[in-house]
Order: C-alpha cells, then structure tokens, then sequence
C-alpha cells in the first residue's frame, strides 16, 4: 500500500519528534538555534541536521556554515528514527519517474507538505521553545542545494524573530 500523505507527515512527525529528543537530551550545554529536514531535488525522505551556537563557536569558518546542514558536528542525525520514514517515501512514486510534468510536480510538492506539516506540529508542541525561545531557534525544509522555495517554507515555520531574519539575511 501506497503511503498517503498523512502518512509521510505522521511518521516524520514521530521520527523527528524522537531524534530532536535525543539530539537535546545527547548534548547537554548546547544552545541549538538551527534545525532542518534537508532533501535533494528528487525529494527524498529526509535527514535531519543542527547547528548548536557552542558548535558554532569551535569553527574558525563560523560565518561561512552558520547554516550548513552538511558542515555542522550535528549533520544527519536521527537515523534509527527516520530511515524508516525514507523507506516510506520511497514506497511512493519517484519524483522524476513520473511521465506527467503536473504529476510529477504534485508529487514533489505532496513530500514537502508532509515535512512541513511534521514540522509545524513539533513547533505547536513546544519541542524547538515557545515564545521569545522559539524565535531563537530556525526550523527549516530545506531542498538542496539551493531552491528558491526554500524562504517562503522558512516563513511558514518560523515566527518572526532573530532567527528567521539572520537567516534571511544571511541568505539575502
């Protein structure tokens, strides 16, 4: 059976929820102010990377990957939670395997909502803070490299803040 895409956003939801207690709990001292659920063009299930400001600091490229998911110490994370979700993502069709241009795009844009969604829920539940703490922290989708969607995902999860505008700028 094909997973729906409540599916993909129940079990990325459970999955992510485990590894982002884990990476907390696991390090003690850390200040985590970046968070994301990365994925390449084909729209993969994702991975899950962090920055922490203290990992941050140990860098003398610090400016260079303040938002490199690829870069930080806290890069993929979470696998035993969430190579089961990729195995469901990969139970659909493939983006680019599907002949209809429309399709394929539905396709594509069905996997992000569902990140998305997984996301939204965590931030309604506190997990990343609530408040002036939550607007220190960024939680992204983020399509790799570089999609031009990824800004307008970034203000649907995040309220504004320091956050959010030191990553647009950065981005700027």
């Amino acid at each position: 059976m094909v997973p729906t895409e409540a599916d993909l956003a129940d079990a990325l939801t459970t999955a992510t929820r485990a590894a982002v207690t884990d990476l907390f709990r696991d390090n003690p001292g850390h200040t985590f102010y970046y968070l994301t659920l990365t994925t390449p063009g084909e729209a993969f299930g994702p991975a899950l990377s962090a920055w922490s400001r203290e990992a941050l600091a140990q860098r003398a490229d610090a400016a260079e990957v303040r938002y490199s998911y690829a870069d930080s110490p806290f890069s993929i994370v979470g696998e035993e939670y969430l190579t089961p979700v990729r195995e469901m993502f990969a139970a659909r069709p493939e983006v680019f395997d599907i002949a209809d241009d429309d399709a394929s795009e539905a396709e594509f844009e069905l996997r992000l909502r569902a990140m998305e969604t997984a996301l939204r829920r965590l931030a309604d539940e506190g997990l990343f803070g609530v408040g002036e703490a939550r607007a220190n922290v960024l939680v992204l989708v983020e399509v790799v490299p570089d999609d031009e969607d990824n800004v307008a995902r970034a203000r649907r999860l995040n309220p504004p803040g320091p956050a959010l505008d030191a990553w647009l700028t950065y981005w700027a």
